[in-house]
Order: structure tokens, then sequence, then C-alpha cells
């Protein structure tokens, strides 16, 4: 297990998260432990971290997404290391291992900081004029750091069920002798640590009252009350899932409704007047989301640099530095409903694309031909039919007859001398995704879509509904079956929450990998000669084996330490 004694960063920030429009950056040296109590800007330092070891995917595979692993996209270009997930080169030698790496050492620097680095008074600092306001952020560090451990633990337990497990510094000698530990109790250590800090972890800093620091403004991007609560909904929901539960262990979907019912109530989401979802879809991933969206965004992941390289990856090829790249399948256009109806297109007598009155979630998140200012320095209408301007046979040109909007900044400028670039931020949680993760869980626990008690008085289609409405979409029909309601739960799942990293954990603890991923549907279009087009959907097989439904532990680990079992089937 590669576990690092001590990790002092390379580029650590002073300031995580803050509403500025840039964030402050200092450097460090490995420095030893002597240096980082020397104050608090070094020891926040250690703090800072800690949180860039958390995971967003802006094209973590050469400019794929983990989305394009699933049937949510398709990468344009092939041979992209995206597609070992689904032809046949995944294994324990390639094992796709860098959350294995990244997690591990995330927490080998969380037991380093609350072994070595709590309880500490700064004597020398106590004539500072700033001096409480530093010592109670300091002291919140601790609860930070407990956050991030049990966040890191999901993130591996979730990639490959029972992990190893260690909270204290380890020794060369420990860290390759340790057996993995079940994954339910993976689940519950972290449940619990979340109930533990949940009370002790500042709720809110944007008011702190008198314990704000006067010269800084409040930050957004450190955890807080509400992450806590939602790291712990999370993972009471995967606890509960098929995946990790075989049996359906019924107090195990008790558990997961009631943690998603407390990140809520913990803000009045069931009230009637709740206004936890933000108007505006779009805004949730737009480049100053940590203003505009702050209703709805509970915690954001924000790159520390402005780039462009998403937008390169993923705005149409046939314009200037662009690629293509992630292309949203037909599977995922199918289910987007119509918008007066709340049926499929596929659902309907005559199918054909119906671009027109669809889920408005349709438009910000995909481009289709025809589209206009996509981006917005585009004068151009995309031509996404079969040789069109951006399409095939073009190189990059979208297989699938579409381009992903969503997490692209549409005023990027990719053009020689006028380029431009901007921050990103990655949605790590959101009450969107909270509203749905209760809703699965109370229909999972009380058996009907419709169900309530004393206990659970919101039903699973009225806590659907909050989701829908801020769409403009109707809500569920009622009178529905179990079975109907499972699947429009799953397509509203697979709709609103779509890119943001969901559909490939999702589909796994759901078990239905042989259901979706073994092949995804592309859209074929030709222009004809009076102007109209043809569709043609295209089938596209992929390969799935149920030993996917967790990662291989990787070999170079095993080799190191042999107490590692590997996974079935690998």
């Amino acid at each position: 297990m590669k576990l690092k004694n001590i990790i002092y960063g390379m580029m650590c920030v002073a300031a995580l998260g803050s509403c500025s429009d840039k964030m402050e950056y200092h450097e460090y040296n490995n420095y030893d432990e002597d240096f980082v109590k020397l104050n608090f800007g070094n020891v926040g330092g250690l703090i800072t971290n800690i949180y860039l070891s958390m995971d967003v995917d802006f094209g973590n595979y050469s400019g794929a997404i983990l989305g394009s692993a699933t049937d949510e996209s398709e990468y344009a270009y092939s041979g992209n290391q995206i597609e070992d997930f689904y032809n046949g080169s995944w294994s324990p030698s390639n094992a796709k291992s860098s959350m294995w790496t990244s997690c591990y050492e995330g927490i080998a620097n969380c037991n380093l900081y609350l072994e070595k680095f709590t309880g500490l008074t700064f004597p020398e600092l106590a004539l500072n004029s700033d001096y409480a306001q530093q010592m109670f952020r300091y002291t919140n560090y601790q609860y930070e750091v407990r956050f991030l451990r049990a966040y890191f633990y999901f993130n591996l337990v979730r990639q490959y069920g029972d992990v190893p497990f260690s909270d204290h510094i380890l020794t060369a000698e420990e860290s390759n002798t340790l057996s993995r530990r079940p994954a339910q109790e993976i689940f519950d250590y972290i449940i619990a640590e979340c109930d533990d800090i949940k009370d002790k972890i500042i709720v809110d800093y944007s008011k702190l009252g008198d314990m704000a620091l006067p010269s800084s403004p409040a930050e957004t991007g450190r955890a807080n009350r509400k992450t806590v609560l939602a790291l712990k909904a999370r993972a009471a929901l995967y606890a509960a899932s098929p995946l990790f539960n075989p049996t359906d262990n019924r107090e195990l979907w008790y558990r997961a409704a009631k943690a998603n019912k407390e990140i809520l109530d913990d803000s009045n989401g069931f009230a009637e007047k709740a206004k936890l979802l933000v108007e505006d879809y779009s805004s949730l991933w737009s480049k100053d989301n940590y203003n505009d969206a702050t209703n709805e965004l509970i915690f954001l992941r924000r790159a520390t640099t402005t780039t462009n390289s998403f937008e390169g990856y993923n705005f149409p090829v046939g314009l200037e530095n662009c690629k293509g790249g992630n292309c949203p399948t037909q599977t995922l256009v199918d289910a987007y409903e119509m918008k007066d109806t709340g049926l499929r297109p596929d659902e309907l007598d005559n199918y054909d694309p119906y671009y027109t009155n669809r889920d408005p979630r349709f438009y910000l998140t995909i481009a289709k031909n025809g589209d206009e200012k996509w981006p917005n320095w585009n004068t151009v209408p995309l031509q996404t039919y079969q040789g069109g301007l951006n399409a095939e046979p073009l190189s990059g040109g979208t297989p699938t007859g579409y381009y992903l909007k969503k997490y692209c900044q549409t005023a990027v400028d990719l053009r020689a001398g006028t380029a431009s670039k901007t921050y990103h931020s990655w949605i790590t949680f959101r009450f969107g995704e909270f509203y749905l993760n209760y809703a699965e869980a109370v229909y999972k626990y009380l058996g009907s879509p419709y169900a309530t008690d004393n206990e659970f008085t919101t039903s699973a289609v009225d806590a659907i509904k909050v989701v829908r409405t801020r769409a403009e979409m109707p809500g569920f029909p009622q009178g529905m079956t179990n079975d109907a309601f499972w699947k429009k739960y799953q397509n509203e799942r697979m709709v609103e929450l779509a890119f943001e990293g969901h559909r490939f954990w999702d589909v796994r603890r759901w078990k239905e990998g042989d259901k979706h991923f073994k092949n995804i549907v592309e859209m074929k279009i030709t222009k004809n000669g009076d102007d109209t087009y043809t569709y043609e959907r295209k089938v596209k097989e992929r390969s799935w084996d149920d030993k996917m439904y967790f990662f291989p532990i990787p070999q170079s680990e095993k080799s190191k330490n042999p107490n590692l079992e590997q996974n079935p089937g690998w």
C-alpha cells in the first residue's frame, strides 16, 4: 500500500475556496515537523494539501471522462484508455489505480495530522490581534480532516468493496501486511465518524461572527456541517444498495432514508417554500457557481488554476483548436422526456428524435445538430450530420450525433489571438442529489413510491417532484406500479445528475451493469437533398462482465502485500 509518512505539499492554498475570483497560493517545501508547527499558515498548508487529493473528473483519462465508460457518452477518438473499461483490457496489471493511490495518500496525511498536529497552542502568537480567530479556525481543522479521511474511505469502498483500514500512522511493515476490512464495516465507520463530528465542525463559514478573520472573505471550499451530513447520507445509500446489501436488509434502507432526510431537514428541505434548488440548472456548473448557486451547492472541488482544457477536449470538432471528445449518446438523449407529458420519446406511438418540447435540461446539457452559438463565439449552426462541418468523417467528429455542453463554459474562446481561460468547479455534493437519494431510500424502505409513515412524511414521488418542478417537468403520475416507478426513478437520476460522476457508480451499486452497460446507441444523421434529415439509430456493443462491479486490486499492491485478496473474477 502506498502510504506516505509526511506530505506537506508542493502547491498549498492559504485560503482554500475563498469567494475571491483568484485563490491565493504559497509554495511549500518538504519541511520538517517543527516547521509546520511554527504558525497557523504552515499547519493550514498541510490541511489544504489534503483537500487537493479530493477527486474531480474534467477528463481524467487523457480527455475522456468516466461517463464515457457508461451509457452517458462515447469518446470520439479510438484508442483512448477509457475503452479499457469495456473492451477487455482492464486487469490487475492495468487496474486504473489512481484512486487507490490518491486516497491512501490522503488517509496517510489525515492520520499524520491527527497524531502530530492537533492540540497546539502557538503561544508565541498569543499577542496577535487575530489569535482567537486563528485558534478557532485551527481547532476546527481536526474535524475537517476527519471528514476528509472518511471521504477517502468512501471512495475506496465504493470502488473496491472490502479495503484495508487504518486510523493511525503506519510503519512500512504494517502497511504491507494489512488485510481487507469488510465493506459494511467501512460504511459503518464513515457514518459513525460523520455522526461524531457533525455537531463539532463549523456550521457555516459565512456566519462566524466575531470568529471570522477580519481580512478574509467567507470561505466556500471547506467542509462544514452540511458537507459532513452529505457524505453520511451518500454512504448510507450505497451501504443499503444491492451491491453491498445482497440480502436486502431493510434496516440499511431505513438508515439511508433517515440520513438523507437528516440533511434535507437540516435546511428545511421539505418545507413548503424551501428554496434549496436554484432556478437556473446551468448555474450549477457556471464559472461563478460558487457564488450563483450557493443555495443548492453543498461542496465544490474548485480547480486551482484557470484552464480551457475541458472546453478544448469537448467543444465541437471543426472549430479552431476544438477536439470534440465526450459525446452524449442517443441512449442518454432518449432519457429526456417530453415536457408536456413526461413520456420518453421512445414511449410515443411514432418514434423520431423529437428535439422540440423536451425536458429543458436536455438543451442545457447536450448540443445537437442545428444548435446556434455553441460555443457562443461560433457563428455557424452545428452540423453533426454525416459530412457536416462538425461531424464524421472528420477525426474527432461526434460518433453519436451530439456534443457535450454540461461543465463546458461557453464563453471560453479557443481561437488563436482571442483565447481565454476560466476557473472550473467540480460538484461534489448538491441538494438535487439528496432529494433523489431520499426518494430511493424511502421507497425501498416503505415498499411503495407513495407510502409515508410518522417518521417519513414525504413520499418518494413527492421528493422527486421537487427536482422535476425546478426542471419545469410534470411530477410522476399516480398509480404507478413499483416496477414502473423504479424505471422512471432511474431515468430521472440519469437526467438530473448527468455527467456529474454518478452514472458509473449508480449502475454498479444497483447491480444492473448487464442491463445498461452492454451497449450504447448512437444517432447517425444524414442530410437529404431537400434539406430534411434522416435519423438512423445504431447500436454499438460493449463488453460487460459482473466482475466489473468492483475494480481489481492493483497487482503492484498485491505484490507488496500478500494479505490483499483479489476481487472475484480478476
